[in-house]
């Protein structure tokens, strides 16, 4: 309860800086159809239309079905809970004639998943809605406002971040002791389950793929399940994983290399590969700050790689992590179409970002680190122990 309290008062300062009379949160259904935002507006989901309205300068008022009242009220977030049973229509028209917003922002946008809850049907009803008291051209984007709400991580989210940091770094360091040639990929992944099990914990992503163990050459690389390919002397062994903590994400990566034979070292090149990679982490690390914009971030961690002779990495450097492990609008990356315009939207304090290039040491596999940052007012500081040494496992 204490993090809604939080950001619907962090939602009416927001939208006093952007200038902004209203945020409106329209929905339904949304177990099944959810809207990314509704995490920081109730706690669970709600099931007839629902209407959760922000205002710069006034009350925060749910109008909500009429079993869903109470546990909205429960929150305590907001001066007003109005439950209906036949419709919301007369509802939401006679708060919104109140209220007089000159703007209306709803969670719509062209390049942002996480800002883009609102169904085309939901909009078109209220739209309709709207037209009836002439407020249906104030509509405008909330991409600015949820943006925000998501980036601006509070003391308590930040807390929650870290905790789930801490125990994905524990269970690093419980299956790099379990990493042995011949064990397959399927192995060590449900060595993980096990010790998320144990520790009560949930992963960060889909289980399928929470965590991802990529053994030698020649494999998905990523975003793919274990597979029976077993681990054998001289592979570098990657893993991508991550679990929750009361609703908040840990996204990290680490590589271990296997010894050729018995008292065998990491050899030049491999050890060359996994050097630049931490290298390439540091430089972006120093390089993210408020005000610069994630492309500029994305650029020198790939310079460092251009300057050793690899290939530039095919992903962008980092992305935001909180509710989901890929979280939050701004983006540390290349200007390529898919991205859109998330790679140039300045870095702000309270971000939460990955650091993850990786390359690839031919015959010996992907070396990859993965660390997370917190973005404050001068710098971005560590929030996960990063990786400098590549450990080494005996055959």
């Amino acid at each position: 309860m204490t993090l809604i309290k939080e950001k619907i008062e962090q939602a009416r300062q927001i939208l006093r800086e952007y200038q902004i009379d209203c945020w409106l949160t329209f929905v339904r259904e949304t177990q099944i159809t959810p809207d990314p935002a509704l995490q920081f507006l109730v706690d669970g989901d709600l099931t007839w239309h629902s209407a959760l309205i922000v205002s710069q300068a006034g009350p925060a008022i749910a109008i909500v079905g009429a079993y869903d009242r109470k546990s909205v009220e429960d929150t305590g977030a907001y001066d007003e809970v109005i439950g209906y049973v036949q419709s919301i229509r007369p509802h939401l028209l006679k708060t919104i004639t109140k209220l007089d917003p000159k703007s209306i922002a709803v969670n719509y946008s062209e390049d942002s998943e996480v800002c883009d809850g609102l169904t085309h049907g939901m909009f078109l009803t209220l739209n309709k809605m709207l037209s009836e008291i002439g407020f249906h051209d104030r509509i405008v984007s909330a991409e600015k406002i949820v943006s925000a709400l998501r980036q601006r991580k509070t003391r308590w989210e930040v807390d929650r971040i870290r905790a789930a940091v801490e125990a994905t770094e524990k269970i690093f360091d419980a299956v790099g002791k379990f990493i042995r040639p011949g064990r397959s990929e399927e192995e060590i992944a449900e060595f993980v389950r096990g010790e998320m099990s144990s520790a009560q914990l949930q992963p960060a992503w889909d289980p399928r793929m929470c965590p991802a163990v990529f053994t030698g050459p020649d494999t998905a690389e990523a975003h793919y399940g274990p597979t029976s390919r077993r681990v054998e002397p001289g592979h570098v062994v990657s893993m991508d994983f991550g679990v929750k903590v009361d609703g908040y994400c840990a996204d990290l990566q680490r590589s271990w290399y296997v010894a050729e034979k018995k008292g065998a070292s990491v050899p030049s090149d491999v050890q060359a590969g996994f050097d630049t990679i931490v290298e390439a982490i540091e430089t972006a690390r120093r390089c993210l700050k408020p005000g610069v914009k994630g492309i500029e971030v994305d650029r020198a961690a790939r310079r460092v790689l251009a300057d050793r002779g690899y290939d530039e990495f095919p992903h962008a450097l980092g992305h935001q992590v909180g509710r989901f492990a890929h979280d939050g609008s701004a983006l540390l990356g290349p200007e390529w179409e898919k991205y859109g315009n998330k790679p140039f939207e300045p870095i702000e304090a309270g971000m939460v970002f990955t650091l993850e290039p990786r390359l690839t040491v031919p015959g010996k596999g992907i070396v990859t680190v993965e660390e997370m940052v917190l973005v404050s007012e001068g710098s971005a500081d560590y929030l996960s122990s990063p990786q400098q040494k590549l450990v080494l496992i005996e055959s």
